[in-house]
This record gives C-alpha cells, structure tokens and sequence, in this order.
C-alpha cells in the first residue's frame, strides 16, 4: 500500500475545544457535529465522498471559481481519462490547445460571468487565427464540455453551461476560417501499379 500523504484519506478526529468532529480537507477544518456520533460519522463519509469524486478538492462557491482554476481542474481530469494503454489519446492535444487559448483572454474571469459574447469572441479569435473551420468548431465544442463537466462537479452553474450551447459553430461560407482542401485523386499510374501488390497479398 503506497504511504505517500497525497493518497491518503484525511482522518476524522476530535476537535478537543469544543468536542467536535473534525476533518481538515483542502486546508480548512470541516466541523461535522458531535464526536463519535452516528450523524457525524454519516457527515464525514459524504464529505469525503465528495472530496473524492471531486478529484480530491471540494467544489469551490460558484461565485468565487475562475476560469483559471476552472480549466486547470478540468486538465487533472482529461490527463488520467483520455488515455489509452497508459498513452495520452489525440484528444488530449485538443484539449491542451482550447484549455490555452481559453486562458489566455479569460484566466482571471470568474467562471459564473463567462457567456455567450466571450465564447463568440474566442470563436472570431480562432478562425482569423488561420485554423480549419472543422477545428476551430471542435476546440469551442471543447471548451463547452469544460463547462459542462464543470456542471457535474459542482463548479459551475448548470445555466451557464446552457447557455453557451446557444453559440452556432461556425458555417461553411459565413467564417473566415478556411476549409481544407479537397483531397487529391490518386493519379492512374499509381492504381496500376498498386493493383499488382494487392493480388499478390490476396487482397
């Protein structure tokens, strides 16, 4: 069993001066109500569970969360989810990508005042920025299902996520974003001489 602190449970105690249940998460004593009592120990077990389906933290006061904070909790997650075989799956790049820009214009900005304007402004950002319109569609899709994982943690108010689904994506011939090329036929010098290889394979 690993003895390293950051995976160990905080431990109900007692609070001597008053007589309390005590457990110290995130750096702040949580009083669950008398010690050694039935409705104490229920306290401490719902705290810690959410302690723990929260990542380890407790939810913060909606009105207090930043978009920094937001989107560093959501990296926490999406580095141990999107993995396969212990290898970071190509979602994780897309997601390093819309967690940056989001970043960069709106780290300071509470989480609870992000709205539409501010999405519709990162999405002009993006497709002035040279980026396909496919992509800049799936990195303001990423950005809403920070969100919306937001949501189920508690983080964030479930209207705000609401509200951003109201920003279309982007349209083909209505951005500036470019649409990638056409993709190129394969010239008939290279069927003929392919056709050969796939007979011998059995193909």
């Amino acid at each position: 069993m690993s003895t390293d602190s950051t995976l160990r449970v905080p431990s109900y105690r007692r609070h001597k001066p008053t007589g309390q249940a005590v457990v110290m998460l995130c750096g702040k004593d949580h009083y669950l109500g008398r010690f050694n009592t039935r409705a104490s120990r229920a306290e401490y077990d719902r705290l810690i569970g959410e302690w723990l389906a929260a990542g380890r933290c407790l939810p913060k006061p909606e009105s207090d969360l930043t978009i920094a904070e937001l989107a560093l909790r959501y990296w926490r997650f999406a580095d141990n989810y999107f993995r396969k075989d212990g290898q970071p799956t190509g979602s994780l790049d897309r997601i390093r990508v819309a967690l940056r820009i989001l970043r960069q214009s709106y780290a300071r900005t509470l989480a609870a005042d992000f709205g539409t304007l501010a999405l519709q402004a990162i999405q002009k950002q993006l497709a002035a920025s040279g980026r396909s319109r496919r992509y800049c569609n799936y990195l303001i899709d990423t950005i809403r299902r920070v969100f919306k994982w937001g949501v189920a943690q508690q983080l964030v108010a479930e209207t705000v996520h609401r509200a951003l689904q109201a920003v279309p994506g982007l349209r083909i011939g209505r951005t500036e974003a470019r649409e990638p090329g056409p993709v190129a036929l394969v010239g008939n010098d290279v069927v003929d001489a392919t056709l050969p290889l796939n007979r011998k394979a059995g193909r």
